[in-house]
């Protein structure tokens, strides 16, 4: 069957019954009670049978694990004779198929050396219920003489804790009880050092909502609330997964817990008859909420996987009520647990019965952290600039990796690598050449080629030759460097074009450093060459500088990889013409620093190669960022000084937020909202508003200070600020960047 999201996880009721009496349990206190008339112990038969179709099923997904969860009830009640017959049958089924993730739940009362004997011996991790001190614990967790369990919990943590049991301990689960206190609470928690510590909502409906003392609709938000402060005061002792949860959603990332987020469920539990069901919690719904009408003995995972309730929890955005898909924080909170959306007139179409709740939980949590969240390279450009040198190093690193058999290409590894150790001159020369913006652009050409074995994917050893040439002759370093050149000449990054036999001739060549620049030897011959012009072989980058006390720009009309931008690049520029292009940049330049100063220094930083388009200017004069490392920008040759001024300043803008997205998430889930759009006629996804926006107030600045902007171009600004603000798909760093473009509008304004 296609289009089915496959199990990885399954629940397996080992024991219907429970040696407690928790007046909280969803099995045995809320709608469903169909426990009542199942087996109270797994047979032999449904445990064969259920791993026998875990295993087809995980061949038939190509899954590499499933984790497979022993459940009840309490489910130590089994005994160690049939649970070693589970630990026995899943491991002989998913034997040589798909790794076995063991794992057991329980009260923990009945859990002593004979369980974790055997549980060691399978690799049964185990998570212990247990919901704080003493007085937290027994407002709920109690026998049904009302004895407390707390002492005999205690025993078994601390047992579990002990050699050689430790490494099977997995964490502690509570249930918020908002009469405890939460202090005490996550202390109690904490001094037990589990790996991990998950709390959960009580499950409840609309039809059935959760007690609230005070009758306050965020109690139960500022609970865990309190909960946050306190586990930040202590320096994040342990895992939390629901704090955890929340702050990658925040970021960006993915949801750690089936209660939040828009992930799907890939989970179906196993009754001890071998009826397949859907999530446990759903039967505080109803009764019936969590059957499928399935079994092991007749029916496939791929059946239940099928099944309307099954796929109504794996629509992620769609699968939320039409108020969840309109609200800032349904990313983090997902709608809630599904269960939680139940009321009787409309079934689970709804938001959570801990709506208020959850919102004020997202909000106080991105809160607290947004400001430890936010990505530093949204505020640091010298961090900006590292991340990508790093980006650069990783895709090297990766296509490295993929032509490593290549000899020419480990010829010019080894002498990369060499370079870089050869001192500070070295590894200074080396980041140089890799900063310069089109070698991103080859590795990532030569990437593709390799990952789709084409042949062209071998001339990257030609390029990385040369590459490392350009470095060593930066650097003035005593190596030897060969080039390859193809139609008598060789591009060497950031420094020129060498020209070394006649056009159509091939061969190579060894350069070096010398004290008056650099000397090539070819066969026989040696000729010597140096960054100075005049020399017919030896076409060096020029350069234009921005500024008295800015860095030189290149302006890079050699590299062949510069034809990356969405219009062809020009050819060499005569000796006039580029100096032409020096005078409209220069007049350009000026221009923006009279008008808008501010947007004219942030446009400057990280500039370091301009490239020459062919063609004229587009509406607006807007700059060109192409499939390259930051820093360049191409323009249109022909541009007029205010077009020029305007490209410079939006070309900027728009590298510099691509720059941002290549190394730092500022949205996620982009497409899945459509955003109106005050300059467009259909609606956009968030990363086109932003873009629109992020250029615009740039645009604003320049034409009022021009004496041409538009009457409501600020006004539609604002409106689209106002729309990205309330935008779901942003991160905290998304957000942050909201909110500094409006503090450029605002000075803008004043």
């Amino acid at each position: 069957m296609t289009g089915l999201i496959a199990f990885r996880e399954i629940v397996l009721k080992v024991h219907s019954r429970c040696d407690l009496a928790c007046d909280h349990c969803y099995v045995y206190e809320h709608a469903d009670q169909s426990w009542r008339a199942r087996p109270k112990v797994i047979s032999p038969g449904v445990i064969s049978q259920t791993a026998s179709r875990l295993a087809e099923h995980a061949r038939d997904h190509a899954l590499p694990s499933v984790t497979v969860i022993l459940h009840g009830g309490e489910p130590l009640l089994a005994g160690p004779a049939r649970l070693r017959l589970v630990c026995e049958e899943f491991t002989r089924a998913l034997a040589g198929t798909a790794g076995l993730d063991l794992r057991i739940h329980t009260n923990g009362l009945q859990l002593s050396r004979r369980y974790l004997d055997l549980f060691a011996e399978y690799g049964v991790r185990v998570g212990v219920s247990l919901d704080g001190d003493r007085e937290a614990n027994d407002r709920h967790r109690r026998f049904a003489d009302g004895r407390t369990s707390h002492p005999l919990v205690l025993a078994a943590v601390a047992l579990l804790r002990s050699e050689p049991y430790r490494h099977l301990y997995q964490g502690l689960l509570c249930t918020v009880d908002v009469a405890n206190d939460p202090v005490s609470v996550l202390d109690a928690l904490v001094g037990l050092a589990p790996p991990r510590v998950d709390f959960l909502l009580p499950h409840a409906t609309w039809q059935t909502p959760p007690p609230r003392p005070d009758g306050a609709p965020d109690a139960y938000a500022r609970w865990l609330l309190r909960i946050f402060d306190h586990w930040e005061q202590l320096g994040r002792p342990v895992p939390v997964r629901l704090f955890e949860s929340l702050l990658s959603t925040l970021r960006g990332g993915p949801s750690l817990t089936e209660s939040l987020g828009l992930a799907p469920t890939d989970l179906v539990v196993v009754e001890t008859d071998g009826t397949l069901e859907q999530v446990d919690s759903l039967k505080s719904a109803y009764e019936g909420a969590a059957a499928t009408g399935f079994n092991v003995f007749e029916h496939a995972f791929d059946q239940v996987a099928a099944h309307p309730g099954v796929r109504a929890r794996q629509l992620g955005l769609a699968g939320v009520s039409d108020t969840c898909r309109r609200c800032p924080v349904v990313r983090s909170c997902g709608g809630g647990l599904y269960t939680h959306r139940y009321r009787p007139d409309n079934g689970f179409d709804n938001p959570s019965v801990y709506c208020s709740d959850l919102r004020e939980l997202v909000d106080g949590v991105e809160g607290r952290t947004a400001s430890r969240q936010t990505a530093p390279e949204l505020a640091d450009p010298a961090e900006l600039a590292r991340s990508h040198e790093e980006l650069t190093r990783v895709l090297l690193a990766r296509l490295a990796g993929e032509l490593a058999a290549d000899p020419d290409w480990a010829r010019a590894w080894e002498l990369l690598a060499g370079a870089e150790g050869a001192g500070e001159a070295g590894a200074d020369a080396v980041d140089a050449v890799l900063d310069h913006p089109f070698t991103r652009t080859w590795v990532l050409e030569a990437l593709d080629a390799a990952l789709q074995g084409r042949p062209d994917a071998t001339g990257a050893a030609r390029r990385l030759a040369a590459l490392t040439t350009a470095a060593v002759l930066r650097g003035g370093l005593d190596l030897p460097a060969e080039v390859a050149y193809r139609d008598g000449e060789v591009y060497l990054p950031t420094l020129g074009l060498l020209r070394l036999g006649e056009p159509g001739t091939d061969g190579r060549a060894v350069l070096r450093a010398t004290d008056e620049g650099y000397a090539v030897r070819d066969g026989r011959t040696e000729h010597r060459f140096g960054p100075a012009a005049g020399d017919a072989r030896w076409l060096p980058v020029r350069t234009w500088s921005p500024g008295p006390d800015a860095a030189p720009v290149a302006l890079e009309d050699l590299d062949p990889y510069r034809n990356c931008f969405a219009r062809p690049p020009r050819l060499r520029l005569g000796a006039g013409e580029a100096d032409a292009w020096r005078g409209r940049l220069d007049a350009a330049w000026a221009l923006l620093h009279r008008t808008v100063p501010e947007f004219a220094r942030a446009a400057a930083a990280g500039l370091s190669t301009l490239t020459p388009l062919a063609g004229g200017p587009r509406a607006g004069g807007w700059g060109e960022a192409g499939r390259h490392g930051p820093g360049a920008l191409g323009l249109p040759y022909t541009a007029g000084v205010r077009e020029t001024a305007l490209a410079l300043l939006t070309g900027r803008r728009r590298a510099r937020l691509r720059a941002l997205t290549e190394v730092a998430d500022l949205y996620t889930l982009d497409g899945a909202w459509q955003h109106p759009s005050p300059w467009r006629s259909r609606p956009v996804p968030v990363s086109r508003l932003l873009a629109d926006v992020h250029e615009r107030v740039a645009v604003e600045a320049y034409r009022r200070a021009t004496t041409t902007h538009e009457p409501d171009g600020a006004d539609r600004i604002h409106r689209a600020l106002d729309r990205l603000s309330e935008a779901a798909e942003l991160t905290v760093t998304g957000k942050r960047l909201v909110a500094e473009l409006r503090w450029e509008l605002k000075t803008v304004d004043a």
